[in-house]
């Protein structure tokens, strides 16, 4: 696994290196669509570009935001062309070819029923989730308005994130996978308490009324 890791690193490298923005836009566009081409090399690497002077760090930020919102638009479409039956025999098929589990979806598909339209845009710095998100909500028949918002709103901030930690880091760009893979549970844990403080308020002022 340790190896695969390193030669896809090695392709996002090389790709981005040889492409420039373009690159950037591709590689995010993919990873929203649902292949597996993880923005946690992605953008800091392209951070890192900028830190050395070949990248401007806010047109590498909006780059990946409209790029992640693309691709997410994408995966929405499926879903709400394509319904969950015809959503699940694709993932059962060919899920495997991409890294597409079934079981992902499933979870996806929990959180958005769970949490609703909102999830959209928090689970934007989760792993796995941030990507299989739109396909319930496409289903879901979600609001294009609302979901192209909440999308870009997190994937504004989940880009500029991940491009100034690889700026600050300079060569240093790639520890940020590692930690953020260490870290990751953490992080879905102060999500979840963040979503149940807000829905906690909002039941609140509710009964108020």
């Amino acid at each position: 696994m340790n190896n695969l890791i390193a030669i896809v690193t090695g392709l996002i490298i090389a790709f981005i290196d040889k492409t420039g923005y373009l690159g950037i836009a591709a590689l995010m566009t993919a990873e929203s669509a649902l292949i597996p081409i993880p923005s946690e090399v992605t953008m800091p690497f392209a951070g890192f570009m900028a830190s050395v002077g070949r990248f401007n760090i806010y047109l590498v930020i909006i780059v990946g935001a409209l790029a992640n919102l693309l691709g997410s638009l994408i995966a929405y479409g499926v879903g709400y062309w394509g319904q969950e039956p015809v959503v699940r025999r694709l993932i059962q098929s060919y899920g495997k070819y991409v890294f597409i589990s079934e079981a992902e979806f499933n979870r996806s598909e929990r959180w958005f029923r769970k949490y609703g339209p909102k999830i959209v845009f928090f689970s934007r710095i989760l792993p796995i989730v941030r990507t299989f998100i739109s396909l319930p909500a496409g289903i879901a028949h979600m609001s294009f308005l609302s979901f192209t918002l909440f999308t870009l709103a997190g994937s504004l901030i989940w880009s500029a994130l991940l491009t100034y930690i690889g700026f600050a880091l300079g060569k240093n760009w790639h520890l940020i996978e590692i930690y953020y893979r260490r870290f990751e549970y953490l992080i879905i844990f102060l999500l979840l308490a963040f979503v149940i403080y807000f829905l906690y308020h909002k039941l609140h002022r509710h009964r108020e009324k």
